[in-house]
C-alpha cells in the first residue's frame, strides 16, 4: 500500500494539466463516463493526475484510481482514454498496481492505450465551455447552441459591431477545432461565409464555417 505525502505542484505545466483535467471531467458529475462507471474525483499526483471512479452498481461497486502521466496525454484524450480503458478488458502488470485511500490504484501506461472516440456530445461540450467564459457575464458572445445534422453545432453568437445574432455552423470533427474557435470573432465578421436564414428565427444570419 502506498503513502504519500502531501503533493505540492511547483511545476507550472503539472498544475495546468491538473486543472484542465479538472474542468474537462466536471461534466462526468452528472453523467457516467461509461455505464456503471462514475467519477468520484480527479486528484493531484506527482507528475500525473489520478481519477476516481467507481464501477459497478451500488451493492458491487468497487472504487478505482487511475493514474495518467501528465507527459503521456494531453487532457483533451483523457475522457477517451478512461472510456477504452473502462469497457474492455485490460492487463497491468503487479508493478502497475497498488492501494491508495482504500481505492485500487492503477497506473495506465497511455502510449499503449488507443483512446476511444470522443463521442458527438463531448465534442460540442468541448466547443461550447471554450466559447463560454467566465468573463463574458456581461457582454456575452456565445448565448446559445444547437446540435443538428450530421455531427454539425450551430452556435449562436451575439455580434459586437451591431445588433443582431449570428448563427454559426461548425463541424463537430474528432479533434478539437482550438483554432477555429479563436477566430470565430473575425470569422463571423466576414462577408464571404454570410448567408440568410431563412428556416431559423433565432438569428438574423448565417455563417457557414463547416469547410473552414
Amino acid at each position: 500500500m502506498t503513502t504519500l505525502s502531501a503533493v505540492d505542484l511547483t511545476d507550472p505545466e503539472d498544475r495546468e494539466q491538473q486543472a484542465d483535467v479538472t474542468r474537462r471531467l466536471l461534466y462526468f458529475l452528472n453523467a457516467p463516463i461509461v455505464e456503471y462507471c462514475r467519477l468520484r474525483g480527479v486528484l493531484p499526483a506527482p507528475g500525473a493526475v489520478r481519477i476516481a471512479i467507481r464501477a459497478g452498481d451500488d451493492e458491487n461497486a468497487r472504487d478505482f484510481l487511475y493514474e495518467i502521466p501528465n507527459d503521456a496525454v494531453t487532457p483533451y484524450y483523457v475522457p477517451g482514454l478512461l472510456r477504452t480503458v473502462l469497457t474492455g478488458p485490460q492487463l497491468h502488470s503487479s508493478s502497475d498496481v497498488d492501494e491508495v485511500m482504500g481505492m485500487a490504484l492503477i497506473r495506465l501506461r497511455p502510449q499503449e492505450i488507443t483512446p476511444d472516440p470522443e463521442p458527438e456530445q463531448g465534442r460540442a461540450l468541448t466547443a461550447v465551455r471554450a466559447l463560454s467564459g467566465p468573463g463574458d457575464d456581461e457582454n456575452p458572445f456565445l448565448i446559445g447552441f444547437l446540435m443538428h445534422g450530421d455531427g454539425l453545432l450551430r452556435l449562436y453568437l451575439q455580434r459586437t459591431d451591431r445588433p443582431g445574432i449570428v448563427g454559426a455552423d461548425i463541424r463537430l470533427t474528432e479533434m478539437p477545432a482550438t483554432a477555429l474557435i479563436a477566430s470565430l470573432p473575425s470569422l463571423v465578421e466576414e462577408d464571404q461565409y454570410r448567408q440568410p436564414s431563412p428556416d431559423d428565427p433565432h438569428c438574423d444570419l448565417l455563417v457557414d464555417l463547416t469547410n473552414w
